[in-house]
């Protein structure tokens, strides 16, 4: 079943281009707010633009949050990214990504669409909370990584009314948890991505492809088999190519 509020949306008319011209504005306002180094503002700016959460009764809040917890995972990535830039062209085009979140993808509400919607909540929350805090406590990663990983799996899995939904988001946030704690002992970079994060990303987008072609019956053996050998591939290459000393390659 799904949520009995999914997304909290404007009527049509001046109330939805209003809408749409304050997304449009938000990640300007981020990307001047970063530049003049009040990177508190901006998030706290982030948040306050989700309030319509909570312009409904008590008891719809913690659906409307979980609703709505893709969108501000990939806001508050892309503040981290924005803050981490290497330089101002790159915050720029940062805020214009943001922009294109808010504008065209976040919207949508089709099947395709809102998978696309989840993987972009898996990797950039996953890949800014270790460019943010890879150096922090071990038992924070592992508790913000299965939150991630939770989160985003239940978005994807009730587009498609999945009766096991909730069990389904448990089990990949248990083992995005889980990853993170093996592998937080000898936490590995590769550039500015960490090794468990490439790893729950190839797993990830493996296991999303195969349930997705599936529900649409357009799963064949031969494709499921190539699926599953890229990443099979991808995660042997990952721990026979890694250095196991807990530094960056």
């Amino acid at each position: 079943m799904r949520p009995l509020i999914t997304k909290i949306k404007p009527a049509d008319g001046f109330s939805k281009i209003a809408h749409i011209g304050l997304n449009a504005l938000l990640p300007m306002l981020v990307f001047v707010l970063i530049r003049i180094n009040f990177t508190q503002i901006a998030l706290v700016l982030i948040l306050l633009s989700k309030w319509r959460m909570f312009a409904v009764r008590p008891r719809f809040w913690a659906a409307n949050v979980r609703a709505n917890a893709v969108d501000i995972i990939v806001g508050i990535s892309i503040l981290v990214f924005m803050v981490h830039g290497s330089s101002q062209i790159a915050q720029l085009l940062w805020a214009v990504a943001y922009g294109v979140w808010l504008v065209i993808i976040k919207p949508a509400s089709n099947e395709l669409m809102i998978s696309v919607q989840a993987s972009l909540g898996l990797v950039c929350g996953l890949m800014a909370l270790f460019l943010a805090w890879g150096g922090g406590p071990l038992y924070a990663l592992v508790l913000l990584t299965g939150l991630i990983c939770y989160l985003s799996a239940r978005h994807f899995f009730d587009s498609f009314d999945e009766r096991y939904a909730k069990l389904l988001a448990y089990i990949w946030g248990y083992f995005g948890a889980a990853l993170v704690w093996i592998l937080g002992h000898w936490l590995l970079f590769y550039g500015a991505i960490a090794q468990p994060v490439l790893l729950l990303i190839a797993i990830g987008f493996g296991l999303a492809s195969l349930y997705y072609l599936d529900h649409h019956r357009r799963l064949s053996k031969l494709l499921s088999r190539q699926l599953i050998f890229i990443m099979v591939a991808i995660i042997v290459i990952v721990l026979v190519r890694s250095h196991w000393g807990g530094k960056i390659v």
